[in-house]
């Protein structure tokens, strides 16, 4: 996730401001990041974004589980309607968010710092933002998010789903 997740945030965040553009592209910011500060500027915010995405990853999957599992009916454990299907991929997605906004806001004001701003990574991160703008802030951009999340996470496993029985289908012994 780690360079794409740092271009990504600096190309959103050099569109937001106003004035001249930094940057002409990924390639670019990939150029530029590598002549300033080296591979390490490329990779920076690593180990923020395996925080966000690691604790956010098993709330995904196993809520994604046991949704279909509650949601199954007796005796075909597993086994869900296509609507069932979205209904359950959709909540999985959006309890992913509720794990990972505070962690993917605290990873995206770090990769997207002036180099030196954070001088001990995400933790000086966190203590700025709880000194200057409090716990909200955390959570800033949670209701597009979660708007976001529901109709991406329930057509992700609704495409899931529908590959997994063609392929057993095609393929039952695999």
């Amino acid at each position: 996730m780690t360079p794409g997740e740092r271009v990504k945030c600096l190309l959103q965040v050099q569109a937001a401001s106003a004035g001249q553009k930094r940057f002409k592209g990924p390639i670019d910011v990939v150029k530029v990041l590598y002549k300033e500060g080296g591979i390490r500027s490329i990779y920076k915010g690593t180990c923020a974004t395996l925080l966000r995405d690691v604790p956010a990853s098993g709330m995904y999957f196993m809520s994604y589980e046991w949704l279909k599992r509650s949601m199954a009916p007796a005796g075909k454990e597993g086994e869900l309607s296509p609507l069932n299907t979205v209904v359950a991929g959709g909540f999985a997605g959006m309890l992913n968010w509720s794990v990972a906004i505070g962690p993917d806001v605290l990873k995206s004001r770090l990769q997207t710092a002036p180099e030196g701003k954070y001088p001990n990574g995400i933790r000086s991160v966190f203590m700025d933002i709880m000194k200057n703008e409090g716990p909200r802030a955390l959570f800033k951009g949670a209701a597009p998010v979660m708007i976001r999340a529901f109709p991406a996470n329930a057509a992700c496993f609704l495409g899931y789903e529908v590959a997994i029985k063609f392929l057993n289908t095609v393929a039952p012994n695999l």
